[in-house]
């Protein structure tokens, strides 16, 4: 097992990727969701998954902003698939990022996921205007030219009401969220502090997104149930 490296000095500990063990623990997971696995590999997910998790979101906090890991247990309630645990662990950043680690390697994610009726409207306002929208245009490109691309929870599948379907921008004008991916293969750097240079770059990268959907979105003023 992978040991990390400490600061003994201040009692700080670094982030140094995930070790091949989270990996497996998820390609176990994948085979046999069930609470027997989960208990018998839980020191493997506390030690190998969580625990890194953790040490990056601190080492990103100064520039991005804090970070919050997502339960390792489903919502099952509303769901068919009854397997009771996720298998990827997933955290927020508060400027709008989304990390992730799965069997499949590491992914990153930075937008509005999904948009509120109130973003929507505005979002789509934004789109059809022709400066903004031909700003968002640009930013996008950007983004596709680093091998990230753009991706929304649901997108319609013609053009939305009093818009042609011959709009400039009908592909932006159809999405129902807005937010940019990355995933990367399983590479040896994933088990090093390689990996959280991956994820800077990719925020930084995405940060124009995030400052155009800030700007010309914002957030839902819908309340809250």
């Amino acid at each position: 097992m992978r040991t990390r490296v400490a600061l003994r000095s201040v009692g700080v500990v670094t982030f140094q990727g995930w070790a091949p063990a989270a990996l497996a623990f998820y390609e176990g997971l994948e085979g046999d969701n069930t609470k027997r696995y989960w208990t018998e590999h839980r020191s493997t997910y506390d030690h190998d998954v969580l625990a890194p998790m953790r040490e990056l979101l601190a080492e990103l906090a100064p520039r991005f902003g804090e970070g919050k890991v997502f339960r390792p247990f489903r919502d099952v309630r509303f769901s068919a698939d009854k397997s009771p645990y996720k298998t990827a662990i997933g955290a927020t950043t508060d400027h709008g990022g989304y990390v992730q680690l799965s069997a499949k390697g590491l992914a990153a994610g930075a937008g509005y996921y999904q948009l509120a009726n109130d973003q929507l409207s505005r979002f789509r306002d934004t789109v059809d205007d022709e400066a903004t929208g031909q700003a968002l245009v640009g930013i996008v490109a950007r983004l596709a030219k680093k091998q990230i691309e753009i991706m929304s929870i649901d997108a319609l599948k013609s053009a939305p009401r009093g818009v042609s379907v011959e709009h400039p921008r009908i592909e932006l004008l159809r999405l129902k969220g807005l937010a940019a991916w990355r995933q990367w293969p399983i590479e040896p750097w994933l088990g090093t502090a390689g990996a959280k240079k991956r994820v800077i770059e990719f925020f930084e990268a995405t940060t124009p997104l995030i400052d155009w959907l800030d700007d010309h979105v914002g957030p839902s003023n819908a309340p809250r149930r």
